[in-house]
Formats: structure tokens, sequence, C-alpha cells
């Protein structure tokens, strides 16, 4: 038998083992990173084209994948380990990476102001596209952004045909007058607002995280979970009979799988069972994605 305490738990989250319930399950409500080889691979792109050299045509990123499926999350990884602020030997400030999310709409005016205000700057909302753009390429260049990421992009196809030609202009605009790569993130339908035009498609490639499927990934990810959740029993959570419920439940979206397993967590610890059991995972099958919602309303 192994003698160390909670070693089914990653060394750096034990203690936690040890805290009340109510901070045990207040620890498994808050945000938590788990790496895996997709999501690796992902941010590895994005940092390769953070420090691209500045050149005309810059490349650009559209990450696309089901909602609730990771893409915000591996974004704002991104922002946290890359974006600070900073000031350099020449005493600049230095605002290596912006994080914005799309306009509701295709408004060209709207994702000015975003970009402005995302940089703390002062605009006025009554001036127009063009002002507000030259203010975005000035403010850009002297804060010296160096990749700019747009989420929920599919926001940008709520609007006319010729409103969305406008707002994937606005961004080449950008992408060439500051010389700056652009990773869009959003579903699957995001892809149509690079067919507005040809020259778009030809400056993005697209990277996809699809869902999991029930394999060895996958319980290799259910395996990391274990590690994070402050459990005093270990769950074994990649036994076949677990692992072919939370994936049927789940339909392999990270986000539900996440939620599932929160939630039966949170209930073997109320329960004081200490470990998540099969009985537990089949109590909260109510949590599938549309099926419970039907389950409930009928």
């Amino acid at each position: 038998m192994n003698s160390t305490p909670y070693s089914h738990i990653h060394e750096k989250f034990r203690h936690i083992a040890h805290l009340p319930d109510d901070e045990r399950i207040k620890f498994i409500h808050s945000p938590r990173w788990i790496g895996y080889k997709t999501a690796n691979t992902i941010l590895s792109l994005m940092h390769d084209l953070m420090n691209r050299p500045k050149q005309h045509r810059m490349p650009n990123l559209l990450l696309i994948g089901d909602s609730n499926n990771g893409k915000t999350t591996i974004i704002k990884k991104f922002n946290e380990k890359f974006g600070d602020t900073y000031v350099d030997d020449n005493d600049r400030i230095n605002v290596p990476v912006r994080l914005i999310q799309a306009p509701p709409s295709a408004n060209e005016k709207e994702l000015y102001i975003s970009l402005i205000d995302s940089l703390g700057l002062p605009f006025r909302s009554s001036d127009s596209g063009g002002i507000l753009r030259h203010q975005v390429v000035h403010s850009f260049r002297e804060a010296n952004v160096r990749i700019l990421i747009i989420d929920e992009a599919h926001s940008m196809l709520t609007g006319t045909a010729r409103q969305q030609r406008t707002m994937m202009n606005a961004i080449k605009y950008l992408c060439n007058q500051i010389d700056l790569p652009i990773v869009l993130c959003g579903t699957k339908d995001a892809v149509r607002i690079l067919h507005t035009d040809s020259q778009h498609s030809s400056r993005f490639d697209v990277a996809e995280l699809p869902v999991w499927r029930n394999n060895n990934e996958f319980r290799r990810l259910l395996g990391s979970f274990e590690k994070i959740l402050p459990l005093k029993e270990p769950s074994n959570l990649i036994d076949i009979e677990k692992t072919n419920l939370i994936h049927s439940i789940s339909d392999g979206n990270l986000g539900n799988v996440k939620r599932l397993l929160n939630e039966c967590a949170i209930e073997a610890i109320k329960t004081g069972e200490e470990t998540i059991t099969l009985d537990i995972i089949r109590g909260k099958s109510c949590l599938r994605p549309t099926k419970g919602l039907r389950k409930i309303i009928g």
C-alpha cells in the first residue's frame, strides 16, 4: 500500500483534501487548467504566430469547435501565460496579447471600440468608423501588440453578407497595417466568414477542437481530472465501465465532462462517499447536454 496520503491527487493539490467540505467544494468550482495534447499543440501554434517577425501578410489562425468544448479556455490560458504588460529596456510599454470578444453582430464600429477599450484608452462612440480605425492602428502600434485574439467570431455572421464582408475587410486591414497575426475563435459556423472573400480563406489556417472519442486519450483525460479533484479516496475514473458511462453522458464534450465530474465530486463530498462511484455518475445522468433538458421539462 502506498504510504503517501492522497497519492491519487496531484501533489500540488493534496493539501486541499485536508480542508473542510465547503472549502473543497469551492475549490472544485474554481477554474483550473488541464493540459492535453491538442490544447498544447494549439498553444504552441499561437506562440509561434506571436513570435513571427513582422512582415506583410502575417499568417492567421481560425480555431473552431463545438460550443463548450474548451476553445475559450485555451485562448484565456494563452493570454494568462504570454499577455502580461511589461516595460522594455527602452522604457516602452509592451502589451503583447490583446484578447477581445467579437461584437454581438457584424458591426465595424463596435469592433474598433472593443479594440480601443481593450487597451484601456478613451474613445468617442460618436466618432466615425474611419477615425476609430485610425485610433486602433495608432494605439496598437504604440502598445507593440504582437497578436490579436477575437473570441466568439461566429457572432460576426449575424448581419447581412455586406456587413460580414465589411467586418472581415476591417480585420484584413488591421492585419496589413499593423503587421499583426490574428486568431479568430468560434464554433464551426465561423468557417463561413472566411468565404466572404477568397483572400480571407487564403490568410487563415484552420485548427479544430474535435469532441473526444472514447479511447485511450479520453481515459488519460479522465485520469488528469481525477488528480485535481480533492476527494479523500481514489475514484479510478479510467475504469472501463466508468469511462464508458462518462463518455455517454457527456457526448465527449470537454465542458460537459468537466461539469459532470465536478458535480459527481461534490456529491461524493456531501454524501461522505469521498469517491466517485458508478451510482453517483448514474445519478447525474440528467446532465446530458440536451437529453437531460428534455427529461427535466418532460
